[in-house]
């Protein structure tokens, strides 16, 4: 069954308590934002979408997208719903107030998204491309198309999309065979075709706006010559309403393992009139200020599916009875015990609760960065917390997706033979967060931009960010106490850590393949030891609001017990990662191709 409350009280908890000593400092800009304006966010937040955007999950499932005489048309209640969520003020959310926007934190609007793709993923992908879209053009575009087009993107009467792969290249976008063509008047002729496009074409807005990644005439050979444009489905007329169509079409939905209810579109423009967006062949530039935002909204996406499949999760195994507890029955008025009675399924949940909390820490984190990075009024705060949301980025992509999945799976395993049934809602959770391990660079990908790039970026100094609050937490907390077994555990983690960047360093210097051969364990260990570290400083907070006494024990005592299961049954992880990456590439790159 899908049931989806966001869960608020945790929400809080990584809002309000756990990461007020990050060294980001406060930030005056943001200051109006007060726990009670957040909190009464968040909560009418929680409201849409257990309201709104739950109801039409499964049923946008079940019907997809579908092309009607050329137009391509989302599910029942989609376009209300959209309605909705533009009126309610949602998509300007985070958004700069100089084109209408809310300008709230990303810490709270990340929140947000993670609500929105709980109670549906699909719905979600439509404003959170857009948002991601204004980001690059707010970034790199010249003010005249800034005034243009940001205003009514923001408030959600246009929506945007990224169109970057072609049929014959996927990451590898140096093949890209896109062209633009400058004109007399300063605009380009776009023409080539686009596929996997999220949210290409659809009928919730009156237009959308295509960031177009295409080659001028005399570009050079490869990502070098990249540009970027903004392609309209419609030109906009002189008062800004959308004119005459633009050369830009649908000419086929994706059929799609999940999120059916968005529309992934084969894209194509002919001679379609755009303008450029940031310098000539300077496009990669331009467009990874967009996708880096959608990298770490996407790990959210992860998140948000993975919390949804633990609660539904959770409400099977408290109403499925199956067997007795083997220490004796639970409930001898009952044929049977709930399941929920049983280890193996208190191993599946508590596995799924630990993933999500430890991935909602981090990525509080990450996103109080991204705040510091864009309003700190400090420069030297602002270049750390640019260093630490640079390193942290492919952590969150991969493992947050990662984990969704794993939880998506694991909820699936609870539901035992009803699981993989549509009809309990639940394998759609799998089917809808498996795309999330892929797009927006796959999770190996983000491994190879971690061990590759960021680890020896100005000389390692992107790592400190990460190292040097790990390190005193440890060497503040690493006495007497309940928290000792935990910083105990969090201690060798790290030094596995620190470990294998040493190795990676070393023999990645002299081969290439070596850090490569490794890059997935590094990044798995790097996200593990920045779960554990939060869930330490989530324990340790713990602790003193108990001892202080008041009315949230429970929630304490939780959190406490969750940080507990994953020192003992997650955090172990870290050695079987270590292990791997000091056993280098060779038995991985020993088969000849021929043998496969």
């Amino acid at each position: 069954m899908q049931v989806y409350d966001a869960p608020l009280r945790d929400m809080r908890f990584v809002l309000n308590e756990l990461h007020q000593d990050d060294g980001f400092g406060d930030l005056p800009a943001l200051a109006e934002f007060t726990p009670d304006l957040t909190d009464a966010v968040l909560e009418e937040a929680a409201r849409f979408a257990r309201e709104v955007l739950l109801p039409i999950n499964r049923s946008g499932d079940e019907e997809g997208c579908h092309i009607d005489n050329g137009v391509v048309r989302t599910p029942a209640g989609f376009r209300e719903a959209y309605s909705a969520f533009r009126e309610g003020g949602w998509t300007a959310l985070a958004a700069d107030p100089e084109w209408g926007g809310q300008g709230l934190p990303e810490t709270v609007n990340k929140l947000v998204e993670e609500m929105i793709c709980g109670a549906n993923i699909s719905f979600g992908l439509y404003p959170g491309l857009t948002h991601g879209a204004t980001t690059a053009i707010e970034s790199h575009a010249a003010d005249e198309l800034k005034q243009a087009y940001l205003p009514k993107m923001v408030s959600g009467e246009w929506t945007g999309t990224m169109c970057l792969t072609e049929a014959h290249c996927g990451t590898d976008l140096g093949l890209l065979r896109t062209k633009a063509v400058p004109q007399a008047d300063g605009s380009y002729r776009i023409t080539g075709s686009k596929i996997f496009i999220s949210a290409g074409d659809h009928d919730l807005t009156e237009n959308i706006i295509h960031l177009v990644l295409a080659r001028l005439p005399d570009a050079p050979r490869g990502v070098k010559g990249i540009s970027l444009f903004l392609v309209p489905k419609y030109l906009p007329r002189a008062d800004g309403t959308p004119g005459q169509a633009n050369g830009v079409s649908c000419a086929n939905i994706e059929h799609k393992m999940g999120l059916k209810a968005s529309a992934t579109c084969q894209m194509n423009f002919e001679d379609s009139t755009g303008w450029l967006v940031g310098a000539p062949n300077k496009g990669m530039e331009a467009m990874f200020t967009m996708m880096n935002t959608e990298r770490v909204s996407v790990g959210v996406q992860g998140l948000g599916v993975g919390e949804a499949a633990y609660q539904a999760a959770v409400w099977y195994a408290r109403e499925r009875i199956q067997g007795r507890s083997l220490s004796g029955p639970k409930r001898p008025d009952l044929a049977a015990d709930p399941i929920i009675v049983h280890p193996d399924v208190r191993r599946m949940l508590m596995t799924m609760r630990a993933y999500n909390e430890g991935c909602r820490a981090v990525g509080n984190w990450v996103s109080r960065a991204i705040d510091a990075e864009r309003h700190s009024e400090d420069a030297e705060v602002r270049q750390h917390a640019a260093d630490f949301v640079a390193l942290m980025t492919p952590v969150v992509k991969a493992l947050f997706t990662d984990y969704g999945f794993e939880t998506a799976n694991l909820a699936v395993q609870t539901y035992g033979g009803h699981g993989y049934i549509r009809e309990s809602g639940v394998e759609q959770y799998a089917r809808d967060a498996r795309i999330t391990m892929i797009y927006e660079g796959t999770n190996g990908i983000q491994a190879l931009d971690l061990v590759g790039r960021k680890l020896p970026a100005n000389m390692g100094r992107l790592l400190r960010t990460f190292f040097h609050p790990v390190s005193a937490f440890i060497e503040e907390n690493g006495g007497e106490g309940p928290l000792k077994r935990m910083v105990e555990g969090l201690q060798q983690a790290f030094g596995a850590l620190q470990l294998s960047t040493a190795k990676i360093a070393e023999k990645g210097m002299k081969d290439p393949e070596e850090a490569a051969a490794a890059a997935t364990d590094y990044l798995r260990l790097l996200g593990l030891v920045a779960m554990g570290y939060c869930f330490a400083k989530a324990a340790k907070i713990a602790a003193a609001k108990l001892a202080e006494g008041g009315n949230d024990a429970a929630f304490y005592q939780a959190k406490i017990a969750t940080a507990a299961f994953f020192f003992d049954r997650i955090l172990p992880q870290t050695s079987a990662c270590f292990l791997a990456i000091k056993a280098g590439k060779k038995s991985m790159m020993g088969l000849d191709e021929a043998a496969f």
